[in-house]
């Protein structure tokens, strides 16, 4: 059946037209209800509305299905995705305004209506002859579409008197539109709030903990006084921002002082700056990572950064406690979220007593003006605070990690097994098993993406071939698997486990450059003189056959042996011979050797806890690989830009803006040392010159400072770009190619160079540098998310480890001079903690900042950055939240008022004072 839908357009130029366009309805579209005799049955395999029992619910005592309407679902999402909602119908007209206004719970509703056990049924409700309607005169869009809401329910109740069942069923509307359920009502329509019908639920009581707190209005403390400045309406922040008067940006929490920000200003890279936001007021209640609209203000009142390092301690108990007694609420408690750059909040639960020492999810729902914290609601318990399977979910949640298993759908792009090169492989490929080619990695890896060889050629030049596991081969594009390895970005190692971005039957097996097996390869081959110098370059598509998977160890064990002669000895040693050369070379031109505390742990066979760390230690062959893999991935990028100006997948590191320098430019001069830093290469010499014979940790401690000084390296697509140089590599064109199977940018880039090279051919996406640049864009996300959960991991594992030594004694040096702390690095575990001067309720000493050298005198005792001093270190387990390394002075040893000491210390973190017990917090 024909109809037609009129609205009326507005024009570019402003006019007004009528447009109509046909919409066709029909009569065959069934209900979903699998006991629906009078519909047309569903496909096999289908999902099917099966009714829930009318005993589940005291309110209802027929079996039912029910209908949400669209805010329901916005806000109540973790309510509709618990186990205890089923039989649930999604009307077209709910979906399309969800799909509107957020994609994140768009995309988890696509996947409640995926889920067997859920049975959520979609109802096509806008083409159904009887149930679309048309907008009348007068009527609004969200009216049209309430009505149109109500209109399905009354259809599908009306219909489904017609099955023949035993029992009746019933449609139940769910909404917390005030008016759209008086209106229902009246109808004759059977309509609940979320709550009213949560709270009816008999076997989940504890499901109304997952409310969310949709009033701020409602939630706001009667008579209490107003903290914050009220938001303004969308309508004036965009036209404040169109006009300059605002600027708008992404809001991030300082981890060392909760009273500060800092916005990032969008805008092009030449635009992009960052402002300073400083007090409670001013902060007004954003979150970290918000997008904001910032007012500045008068140039006479701007700050700089503070140095304080200041940490929320939360209202005293005197105010918690008259706020509990005038809000008359005994089940709320304060939630502190393990980022301490997101804010504490308030949650109501009856859940309180099983709940107590547990990690758990909370969603914010709102922030009333005049509450110190943001509402919210209970989401997910995830186990026992401090356990290690708790902790791990939780710093991959925390940072965003994809890690959930495979999806069937994702395995079934997996080639069978078992698995064999075949001719049609070999059709395009350059035959190279005959080569001795071998691995060089850390111990126990099992996803080698990587193999060298090196040999002699007859006109007394030498090949060096790079050889990378073809990862491309088994992921074709567009599909579940490309799909899945696309969104996760990256492989994340954990210090105990490694999240694959493919399969592990890529990652650890067929992908994986094992030795003594025959494995696909995508090859960068050159030939070289002895000087290292690149005469002729050329890339293939290959099969190899490694004849040795070795650790950094035994091939350095192997380079210097004397008897050893080998054919994997001799080419071992020619590419070290010749990774020196190009390492000078790279050095020479200005490319940054700096430093970072990489610790490794040692674990117990049977427990799998740390029991010894130590900063790892890299020989001769670790840069040997390294110098290959920035060759390989140098040329490879020159290639691939060649071929597609427009659509290369390169990598960057912007220069640093001068003022980054300015910590490390006055730490050196401290110490009457003179860091140039007007180029890469003018840095990389004056690091090499910063030595004193009597110190010689301290340029190990400059180059650590000059890489916190350094901006973030980002994949980009070359024509949305002009700026390729890579900063730190000095090198004027990079990209990713040596890490297929652990990084997907690898994956798009052997794309690129596969059709560069006539090895296969292309496909539209690969050509469209906008969706090149959105997805250079989830790539960055994900690499920047997987190092911070990476160094959470190491953090926690830290403090097993020092949770099992008690109190130990280390000597340290200062990195970092602040108003009231110094920040420590001891070198013999890698570790960085920072040492307070003040403590709660006991006596400031006297403090003294300058931060023009930059010092800080404590009493009578002056601190400059890198002084070397002794530390007492201790895990502090009072907080089970956040249990953390506690580090105190030891020497020099400071006489004074207030200044905590050793002893402190150790009473601190092994004391849990009764009255936190009484505190309603988790």
């Amino acid at each position: 059946m024909l109809t037609s839908r009129t609205f009326l357009q507005r024009t570019r130029a402003g006019a007004v037209r009528k447009v109509v366009r046909e919409h066709y309805l029909r009569d065959d579209i069934a209900c979903g209800a699998a006991a629906c005799s009078v519909c047309v049955p569903p496909p096999p395999g289908a999902t099917c509305l099966e009714p829930e029992p009318g005993a589940a619910s005291s309110l209802c005592p027929a079996p039912h299905y029910l209908v949400p309407d669209t805010n329901l679902l916005l806000h109540q999402i973790d309510i509709v995705e618990d186990a205890a909602i089923r039989s649930v119908v999604l009307l077209q007209t709910v979906l399309q305004e969800v799909r509107a206004r957020s994609a994140p719970v768009y995309k988890r509703l696509r996947d409640l209506m995926a889920s067997p056990d859920k049975h959520f049924y979609s109802f096509t409700n806008e083409h159904h002859r009887e149930t679309y309607i048309e907008q009348e005169q007068g009527e609004s869009s969200n009216d049209r579409n309430d009505r149109a809401i109500r209109v399905a329910v009354k259809w599908y109740n009306e219909h489904l008197k017609k099955m023949n069942t035993e029992e009746k069923i019933q449609v139940i509307f769910l909404t917390n539109d005030r008016k759209n359920k008086e209106k229902a009502l009246e109808e004759g329509i059977t309509a609940y709030t979320c709550e009213e019908y949560v709270k009816s639920l008999i076997a989940n009581p504890d499901l109304v903990d997952r409310l969310a707190c949709i009033s701020d209005a409602g939630n706001e403390i009667e008579n209490a006084r107003v903290i914050f400045p009220e938001h303004l309406p969308l309508s004036k922040l965009q036209q404040g921002i169109k006009s300059g008067t605002y600027l708008q940006g992404t809001f991030r929490a300082s981890r060392e002082n909760y009273l500060e920000a800092t916005v990032w200003v969008h805008g092009d890279a030449e635009e992009n700056k960052e402002i300073i936001i400083q007090g409670l007021k001013h902060l007004n209640r954003a979150v970290h990572e918000d997008i904001v609209a910032v007012e500045l203000l008068a140039k006479s009142d701007w700050v700089a950064l503070s140095s304080v390092v200041l940490q929320d301690e939360g209202q005293n108990e005197e105010d918690t406690e008259k706020e509990e007694e005038k809000e008359n609420m005994a089940r709320r408690h304060l939630f502190t979220p393990a980022d301490r750059r997101i804010p504490r909040i308030r949650i109501e639960t009856r859940q309180a007593s099983t709940l107590e020492g547990q990690r758990i999810i909370v969603a914010i729902d709102g922030w009333p003006r005049n509450s110190r914290y943001p509402n919210g609601h209970f989401v997910k318990n995830l186990g026992t605070a401090g356990d290690k399977e708790t902790e791990t979910e939780v710093l991959l949640l925390e940072h965003d990690v994809p890690h959930q298993p495979f999806s069937q759908a994702v395995l079934n792009f997996l080639p069978k097994m078992p698995w064999s090169i075949t001719e049609k492989d070999m059709s395009y490929r350059e035959d190279l098993r005959h080569l001795c080619v071998c691995s060089v990695d850390p111990p126990s890896c099992t996803d080698i993406d990587d193999a060298l060889h090196c040999r002699a050629l007859e006109n007394g030049n030498l090949e060096v071939g790079v050889h990378i596991a073809d990862v491309s081969h088994f992921i074709q594009p567009g599909n579940a698997l490309d799909q899945e390895s696309a969104k996760r970005g990256t492989t994340v190692y954990l210090c105990e486990k490694r999240i694959d971005m493919v399969p592990e039957l890529l990652s650890s097996n067929l992908c994986s450059l094992r030795s003594n097996v025959d494995r696909l390869a995508f090859s960068c081959i050159w030939e070289m003189n002895h000087r290292a110098e690149i005469l002729k370059t050329r890339f293939t598509k290959s099969a190899i056959n490694s004849k040795a998977s070795l650790t950094y160890a035994e091939a350095q064990m192997r380079i210097d042996s004397t008897s050893m002669n080998d054919d994997i000895t001799v080419s071992l040693r020619g590419l070290n011979k010749l990774a020196k050369i190009l390492k000078k070379r790279r050095i020479d031109n200005g490319a940054l050797t700096l430093s970072s505390p990489e610790v490794r742990f040692h674990m117990d066979s049977e427990t799998h806890d740390p029991i010894d760390l130590q900063t790892k230690e890299l020989k001769e062959t670790n840069s040997m690989i390294e110098e290959f893999m920035l060759l390989a991935n140098i040329s490879v990028a020159q290639k691939i830009y060649e071929e597609f100006s427009e659509c290369a997948l390169l990598r960057k590191h912007p220069a640093p803006p001068p003022s980054n320098y300015d910590i490390l430019v006055k730490a050196a001069e401290s110490k009457n040392l003179e860091i140039k830093t007007d180029s890469a290469k003018a840095l990389a010499d004056s690091l090499d010159k910063a030595e004193t014979p009597d110190f010689p940790y301290l340029n190990t401690l400059l180059r650590i400072l000059a890489t916190r000084c350094m901006m973030q390296a980002v994949y980009f697509c070359s024509g949305m770009d002009n700026d390729f140089h890579h900063y730190g590599l000095a090198s004027p064109i990079y990209t990713h190619f040596t890490s297929p199977i652990r990084r997907y940018a690898d994956i798009i880039v052997h794309r690129l160079l596969a059709v560069a090279i006539g090895a296969d051919s292309t496909y539209p996406e690969l050509t469209d540098k906008h969706k090149l640049a959105d997805l250079c864009k989830n790539l960055n996300y994900r690499h920047k998310m997987a190092q911070y959960a990476q160094r959470a991991s190491v953090a926690f594992h830290t403090q097993l480890f020092f949770k099992s030594k008690g109190v130990v004694n280390e000597e340290a040096y200062i990195l970092f001079v602040r108003k009231n702390a110094i920040v420590v690095l001891i070198p013999k575990f890698g570790l960085e903690g920072t040492v307070f001067f003040e403590e709660k309720d006991k006596p400031k000493p006297s403090l003294n900042y300058n931060p023009e050298i930059p010092s800080l005198t404590v009493e009578d005792t002056t601190f400059y950055t890198f002084d070397k001093v002794k530390v007492n270190i201790v895990l502090d387990a009072s907080n089970i939240q956040h249990q953390k390394i506690r580090m105190a002075l030891i020497e020099p040893k400071i006489l004074g008022s207030g200044v905590p000491d050793q002893t402190t210390l150790k009473e601190k973190a092994s004391d849990e004072p009764e009255k936190k017990k009484k505190k309603l917090k988790k």
